[in-house]
């Protein structure tokens, strides 16, 4: 009696000792997901194919893809706060600044790779730019050609008459519109603490050149590829995606300097998988993925030692000689001030 007894209880127990196993494989599980939050589109792509799977399969870790603008993973990080869903953030580095000053991200280690880091890379102890795009000139090379217009060199082309009603111009709340009006600052004797040379220059000469301020990089393409502009501000980035469609694009660099716009990365603080999210940053700075994301979108490597084939180096910031000619802002005076700028350039640019 008391055997049956036995036998009838140790099945479900049994069971029960089955599911607790299982539900604990499942919190296991749970526990090796690393959420990393960067932009959509084909930079998702080049991630999910090219980068993400080696580092899943080095680390018994399953990555969930994140995709969001750099400004939604910004809110989402704020948002969250305290009980951070997202373990690496991938942003643009001038709301990786903001970030960096809420407190949102956590100290880097150090590590072998950081030292073939570029220093223009090392954003602060808690950031590390993983990949550059410059901002400069974008023009139809063949339409300049047909024109006989020479090929523009400075970022003073936006002011010339000649090409009126051609011409467009990201808002400022695009980066590259943000880059464009600093650097219109700077060549009238401002900057980023004085802005309203820049504001000035935008206003009167620049301004009634323009017949788009197209507020996306997919509209300006559109535009570009409609022969309705002809020459605008534009990311190196970019450029590679719309030379690849065959459209003859030529990117500059402009003499008083391209801007860097770097894509930068950081573990966020207090995150369940501090130790894997470290390592998954420094994954990024492996020559490994430098050369797959050069290749893939673009991104100029900030790993010194990366060799890049020729046609693959020709369009991405590439080299000590050429990240050396790059100017970089200074987020800290830009973000504490773009809310301003923004309604200046509102009221007064775009109107």
């Amino acid at each position: 009696m008391k055997s049956a007894l036995h036998r009838r209880l140790s099945a479900p127990s049994r069971a029960a000792v089955a599911a607790l196993s299982f539900a604990s494989a499942l919190v296991a599980h749970a526990e090796t997901t690393l959420y990393v939050a960067n932009v959509g589109g084909s930079n998702e792509q080049v991630y999910r194919q090219k980068i993400i799977p080696a580092f899943e399969k080095a680390h018994n870790v399953k990555i969930v893809y994140v995709a969001g603008n750099s400004s939604d993973t910004l809110a989402k990080l704020q948002a969250q706060k305290g009980h951070q869903q997202i373990n690496v953030a991938v942003m643009d580095d001038g709301p990786m600044y903001q970030a960096m000053q809420l407190n949102l991200c956590a100290k880097l280690d150090d590590a072998p790779v950081m030292k073939d880091v570029y220093p223009l890379a090392k954003l602060g102890p808690t950031s590390i730019g993983v990949g550059m795009v410059a901002t400069g000139i974008g023009y139809n090379e063949e339409a300049f050609r047909k024109a006989g217009l020479p090929p523009p060199d400075s970022w003073k082309a936006l002011t010339d008459s000649r090409i009126k009603g051609k011409i467009g111009v990201p808002p400022i709340t695009n980066t590259y519109g943000l880059h464009t009006l600093v650097m219109l600052a700077r060549l009238s004797g401002g900057g980023e603490k004085n802005i309203d040379p820049g504001f000035a220059e935008m206003t009167k000469a620049v301004a009634p050149n323009v017949l788009s301020w197209a507020p996306t990089p997919g509209e300006m393409d559109g535009q570009m590829q409609a022969g309705d502009v002809i020459l605008a501000p534009y990311g190196s980035g970019r450029a590679v995606a719309l030379q690849n469609t065959g459209f003859p694009l030529k990117f500059v660099y402009p003499k008083e300097g391209a801007v860097a716009l770097q894509v930068a990365a950081c573990v966020i603080a207090e995150n369940a998988q501090p130790q894997l999210s470290q390592q998954f940053v420094q994954y990024l700075l492996s020559p490994e993925v430098q050369a797959a994301q050069a290749q893939g979108i673009g991104l100029g490597p900030v790993n010194k030692t990366v060799k890049l084939a020729p046609d693959i180096a020709a369009r991405v910031p590439y080299g000590p000689e050429q990240i050396s000619k790059l100017t970089a802002m200074d987020w800290a005076t830009i973000n504490q001030h773009r809310t301003e700028w923004t309604e200046r350039w509102n009221r007064s640019v775009e109107r």
